[in-house]
């Protein structure tokens, strides 16, 4: 964040939409880096994907997209819908049995569990009654031992 901050400053006068453009989609650009450290060349990269059709530098949803033009583009009118639907969805498959076969430490695979612990305990904390009454000491007694 401190270098998006540099760089605006840097160049908000010389190049103010792509400095608007940064800022919009800013987050975006970033979301890879809440994953594990295994998980994030296969997040932005296609490294994971069949080497014949290998291009540097595109993430794997571009990865994908692309390779399902390249199919159509060679009979054009060969698919409908649903054929064209099954066909990005066996590209999908295919891409995400890749991706299990990332290597993660235990540490990685025990921080999910982790970070699911500590959100329950906040969310806990933040719906519990501020404090429990004693009805049993403040009610008074309303019959006597002897039933009359």
């Amino acid at each position: 964040r401190l270098r998006r901050d540099q760089l605006v400053a840097d160049y908000a006068k010389d190049l103010p939409s792509a400095v608007a453009c940064l800022q919009d989609d800013f987050e975006a650009c970033i979301a890879h880096l809440k994953f594990p450290l295994a998980h994030r060349r296969a997040i932005r990269t296609t490294d994971e994907m069949d080497k014949r059709f290998f291009v540097r530098g595109t993430n794997l949803l571009e990865r994908l997209f692309g390779e399902e033009r390249r199919r159509t583009k060679v009979i054009p009118h060969a698919f409908r819908e649903r054929a064209l639907l099954k066909l990005m969805y066996a590209a999908l498959i295919r891409a995400a049995e890749r991706w299990r076969a990332i290597k993660t430490t235990a540490f990685e695979r025990r921080q999910p569990q982790a970070i699911r612990h500590e959100l329950d305990r906040a969310r806990a904390q933040r719906t519990a009654p501020a404090t429990r009454p004693d009805f049993t000491a403040s009610q008074p007694r309303l019959s006597s031992k002897d039933r009359t």
